[in-house]
């Protein structure tokens, strides 16, 4: 019995090294560097913070409890995005300000009546910092969250800090239509492309000098990480930055089908255990649409024919066919050369299914930063055609970017 034991306990410590070793941090994301080496930016200050579930540090403690615990350092108010600051509101819901329960610290919403701070939320702080986990694409809204910050922050004259965190795509990838000004939203307010490539940090920086902001900006960099790096490399864990994000490698998906799942005439897995994997519908047929789909030979990604039911959102209870994504290498899939060869073979496939007769089209042109990309499908240009047509946009992008790299 006790020889039986002794496996027992030695199993569980082999487990638990492993699981330290699995999440053992390469890279050190801002708010540990803030702590580290930079307190004198907010010790004896009256602090707010913009966050979320995903601010936390390289050993998993939120960046609330972190800085509660530093003295001298005075957490006066948290400012939450959509979803909340503890990111259990749904998509879209209007979220209220409110005491914080756990902290007795008052919680102002940037997603509800107000999505910029008043001057008189900023009354009472000294600096405002934002620690927010980014996704990589343009339609998200923390990016703007965090830039109509940085504004009110101008105009009150108090500094900003971005506390850095990585691209979960890495550094390297940019690609996609550019926003087209006429399209600007809450998901797109700066001539940005669809993938960006660059940290939440870079773009602070982008946006202030480029896009005249003109905030008091303090960017305070990881360390360790590198523009080659995903998720995956950095040893970090990953928080869901929204329900429908739950995994590191979800942002590759709803860079390659969050665009057309706002058509509402295709359903993208919002609705089942895998958001943004699935493409499908009631008229589709799911070996017809992947073997067309894995014919154009897509660096990357496999396409599995499979039929599905959404639990709620777009075909709520029906019978979709359609097929799962299979990414096979990160590295080599491009999310929107795959997600307009898709919108192309639905369209060539199913002329009469009207993917783009919806009320909803505007949504997509929004998500999308344009309206070309449904006309030039409609007109009948190939996926090289249209991706050409973005081409200088993109380039224009890629040399004003250099100068905000901070890696």
């Amino acid at each position: 019995m006790f020889k039986n034991i002794f496996y027992v306990v030695l199993g569980l410590l082999l487990t638990t090294a492993g699981l330290q070793a699995q999440y053992h941090p390469v890279v050190k994301p801002g708010i540990d560097v803030l702590l580290e080496r930079h307190l004198d930016l907010i010790q004896g200050k009256r602090v707010g913070l913009i966050s979320n579930p995903t601010g936390i540090t390289a050993s998993h403690e939120s960046d609330i409890s972190a800085l509660l615990q530093e003295p001298g350092v005075e957490l006066k108010a948290l400012f939450g995005p959509e979803h909340g600051i503890r990111g259990d509101s749904p998509a879209g819901a209007k979220v209220g300000s409110y005491k914080d329960p756990e902290t007795g610290i008052s919680v102002y919403s940037l997603y509800g009546k107000t999505r910029k701070p008043t001057s008189k939320m900023l009354d009472s702080l000294d600096v405002l910092l934002f620690d927010i986990q980014d996704v990589g694409v343009r339609p998200y809204t923390y990016i703007y969250t965090m830039a109509l910050a940085m504004k009110a922050a101008a105009e009150k004259g108090i500094p900003f800090i971005v506390l850095d965190r990585p691209n979960p795509m890495g550094g390297l990838l940019v690609e996609g239509p550019v926003l087209d000004d006429a399209f600007q939203s809450f998901i797109g307010l700066y001539p940005i492309p669809y993938v960006h490539g660059m940290t939440i940090g870079e773009l602070a920086a982008l946006f202030n000098k480029a896009f005249g902001i003109g905030a008091k900006l303090t960017v305070i960099k990881m360390e360790g990480w590198k523009r080659d790096m995903i998720f995956e490399d950095t040893g970090l864990l990953w928080v869901p930055t929204s329900p429908h994000v739950p995994h590191r490698d979800t942002p590759y998906f709803l860079a390659a089908t969050g665009g057309f799942g706002e058509l509402g005439t295709i359903s993208v897995g919002v609705g089942t255990p895998t958001p943004f994997e699935l493409v499908g519908a009631p008229w589709v047929s799911a070996q017809k649409l992947a073997d067309a789909l894995n014919d154009a030979h897509l660096p990357g990604v496999y396409f599995r024919p499979l039929n599905f039911r959404p639990y709620y959102a777009y075909f709520t209870e029906e019978n979709c066919g359609g097929v799962q994504i299979h990414i096979l290498n990160n590295r080599r899939f491009l999310p929107i050369r795959t997600q307009i060869t898709i919108l192309v073979t639905l369209h060539k496939l199913y002329p009469k299914a009207g993917i783009f007769k919806t009320e909803r089209l505007k949504n997509f042109g929004r998500a999308m930063g344009t309206d070309k990309i449904q006309k030039e499908i409609q007109e009948g240009w190939t996926v090289n055609q249209i991706l050409d047509e973005e081409k200088p946009a993109l380039l224009k992008f890629l040399s004003l970017r250099k100068q905000f790299l901070l890696y």
